[in-house]
């Protein structure tokens, strides 16, 4: 069934509120996704904060060029979806979205998306996707923070026993 001028205003506005508001927002190529694949990442997604919505490519260009975003470096190409969201850290929906990825072979795979306000393209967004969360950048900054003063320890405990 076709939509009408103001459906495909509210969906144009919807997307561009995730452009927007999103600190990342991935764009998807699926193909060959089954239904129960798709409900299963679908909730996934959404218990981490990320949603997952599928619209017209022209509606995804007319939002683009809304936010003043060139779309003519992002191949929207085949079937198209966009996953945004995810609360105070913005590389949550690519990286979970990769893994999908990884899980789905040929699949699904990320063909671009916008991060921190910048149009990015499928490699740079599959680095993002490679960031860790913030608990584990985190976690890695204070290991590396302590790790001196571990080996500095154990440095003088060797020397006490020696004595």
């Amino acid at each position: 069934m076709a939509k009408t001028k103001a459906e495909k205003g509210v969906i144009i506005d919807k997307l561009e509120d995730a452009f927007k508001t999103g600190a990342s927002s991935v764009f998807v190529h699926f193909s060959k996704v089954t239904v129960a694949e798709e409900s299963a990442m679908r909730r996934a997604l959404r218990a981490d904060g990320v949603l997952y919505f599928v619209a017209k490519k022209t509606l995804m260009r007319r939002a683009l060029q809304k936010l003043g975003h060139a779309d003519e470096t992002l191949p929207l190409e085949g079937e198209v979806a966009v996953a945004y969201g995810g609360g105070e850290d913005s590389t949550i929906a690519a990286r979970l979205v990769h893994e999908f990825g990884k899980k789905f072979a040929d699949k699904l795979s990320i063909i671009g998306g916008i991060f921190e306000g910048k149009l990015v393209d499928g490699v740079k967004m599959q680095e993002i996707a490679a960031i860790p969360p913030m608990a584990t950048l985190r976690a890695m900054f204070a290991q590396l923070l302590n790790s001196p003063r571990a080996r500095f320890a154990v440095v003088l405990g060797q020397v006490a026993e020696k004595k």
